[in-house]
């Protein structure tokens, strides 16, 4: 296993403008935002932050809280991109924009993997799916997409950023369904993939009441992904938002899993990278196993 430091960089729609004393400003297009950031413990390069909307969190850890706008912004959201995908970004009433800027790493790096599969086109799986953007990144690659998320609004929000980038005729399954019931019903079938991202919550509801915890139903998701990947697979990547948890122990739970496939595997953070001082934010853990 090697350890890795995955690192978004700015890009003409967004970047970390300034982090500091537990928040950070972001830019998302024209607008800036100030949001909750625990792990920037440090000093921020200037008191004096400008910024269209601010989340302020609730008392409970777990959550809560709510927007306070100095500016207008557009409730019903606006366009933005990431090289040829067009998505809507929008204040939502869980503290993000209704995507994950430091996942472009990976978008980048599974777009690179997705060549034509034993069959022809390859076919990825993206579980925990939200607005799609990661699944329409490999798509503008070329390959087939099955896209699950338990949220029919971000099921909804994917097929509408689609049509925004052009690609509402390319072969994606749009599925509203629980992740964990999907992955048993495909390994049931026989299926095989070739590439497979999935981002689970720390806890979450699928959308018949299905109940997910992460560090108890992790491991027999990871399992059955492993069930459909096969020696002409390319890829598995696995993002954590927990802090708890150790990108150690989620590496070691692929390794366990998916060692037998041979290849290797990578561990570790992910960060964005401050646009003036280059300072580093961690933002989550990873695990992926590549061919």
């Amino acid at each position: 296993m090697t350890f890795s430091l995955l690192v978004a960089e700015p890009w003409a729609d967004y970047a970390l403008v300034d982090s500091g004393h537990g928040r950070k400003l972001e830019r998302y297009g024209s607008y800036r935002f100030i949001r909750p950031e625990p792990q920037a413990m440090w000093a921020p390069a200037a008191d004096d932050w400008d910024a269209d909307g601010e989340f302020v969190p609730g008392s409970d850890e777990e959550g809560g809280g709510r927007w306070q706008f100095a500016r207008p912004v557009p409730r019903e959201g606006w366009n933005l991109g990431w090289e040829e995908v067009r998505f809507r970004a929008q204040c939502t009433p869980f503290r993000h924009l209704a995507f994950f800027p430091d996942m472009a790493p990976q978008w980048a790096w599974m777009r690179e993997r997705l060549g034509a599969g034993p069959s022809g086109q390859a076919e990825a799986l993206n579980l925990f799916g939200y607005t799609g953007v990661g699944t329409l990144a490999m798509a503008a690659a070329g390959a087939r997409l099955v896209h699950v998320d338990a949220s029919k609004k971000s099921v909804e929000a994917g097929k509408a950023n689609a049509a925004l980038s052009g690609m509402a005729d390319r072969p994606i399954r749009w599925l509203v369904d629980d992740a964990a019931k999907f992955t048993a019903r495909e390994v049931r079938r026989g299926r095989r993939y070739d590439g497979i991202i999935l981002d689970p919550p720390k806890y979450g509801r699928g959308p018949e009441g299905e109940v997910w915890r992460l560090e108890e139903d992790l491991p027999g998701l990871i399992a059955d992904c492993r069930r459909l990947l096969d020696t002409d697979s390319r890829f598995l990547v696995l993002t954590v938002y927990a802090v708890r948890m150790s990108a150690l122990a989620i590496g070691e739970l692929l390794g366990q899993a998916l060692g037998n496939l041979g290849g290797r595997i990578d561990y570790g953070e992910m960060a964005v990278r401050e646009e003036k001082r280059g300072l580093l934010l961690p933002t989550a853990i990873f695990a992926r196993w590549s061919l």
